[in-house]
C-alpha cells in the first residue's frame, strides 16, 4: 500500500506535537510549532533531543530515536497531575482591566459557580477582568462573608479555588 503525502504530513505533525510537548517540559528541545512539514526547525528539534538523550545527532528519525521520543514524551504526560500555580503569591491582586490566564480560570470557576447558584450572574470566559467579572466576583465575595473589592486577592482567590476543586 503506497504512503500517501496526507499520511506523510500526520505523522510528521504526530513527531512534532510530541516533540514540542517534550520542549516544554525540557527547554533545551528547541521548540517548534507542528506543522506537518519536516522543516529546518523540526531538524533543529530532533538533533536537540537525539543530542541531549545521547543518540547520534543526524536530525532525521529512525526507529531508536522514534522510541526515545515516545518514551521521553510518556514520561512526561503519564505520570501523576502537576498543580497549576496560578496565583502567583499571597500580594497578588486580579482586577479590573488584567488579562491574563488567572482571569480565565477565575472566570471558568465563577461561570462554574452561576450554573449551580442563580444568584451569582454568568461570566463569560474572555480572559479579560471586565465589569461582568467585577459584578460577579463581588456578588462571590458578598456570598462568601469576603470584603466586597471586586477584585480577588488571595483570600478570594483561595476560597474560589477551593470552590473550583469542588465543583
Amino acid at each position: 500500500m503506497a504512503y500517501t503525502e496526507e499520511q506523510k504530513k500526520l505523522h510528521i505533525q504526530e513527531l512534532q506535537r510530541y516533540l514540542y510537548v517534550i520542549s516544554c517540559y525540557d527547554t533545551r528541545i528547541n521548540p517548534m510549532i507542528p506543522n506537518g512539514v519536516y522543516d529546518s526547525k523540526t531538524i533543529q528539534a530532533v538533533k536537540s533531543f537525539q543530542k541531549i538523550y545521547g543518540l547520534t545527532e543526524t536530525g532525521e528519525v529512525n526507529e531508536t530515536t522514534w522510541k526515545k521520543i515516545v518514551t521521553v514524551y510518556k514520561s512526561f504526560v503519564d505520570t501523576a497531575p502537576k498543580p497549576l500555580n496560578a496565583f502567583k503569591d499571597r500580594n497578588t491582586v486580579v482586577r479590573s482591566g488584567d488579562d491574563c490566564f488567572t482571569v480565565i480560570i477565575i472566570q471558568a470557576i465563577l461561570f462554574s459557580v452561576s450554573k449551580q447558584y442563580t444568584n451569582v450572574p454568568d461570566v463569560q470566559v474572555t480572559g479579560e477582568y471586565d465589569i461582568q467579572t467585577e459584578q460577579a466576583v463581588q456578588i462571590f465575595q458578598k456570598m462568601c462573608a469576603l470584603p466586597v473589592t471586586g477584585t480577588v486577592d488571595c483570600e478570594t482567590w483561595n476560597i474560589l479555588a477551593q470552590i473550583g476543586c469542588d465543583l
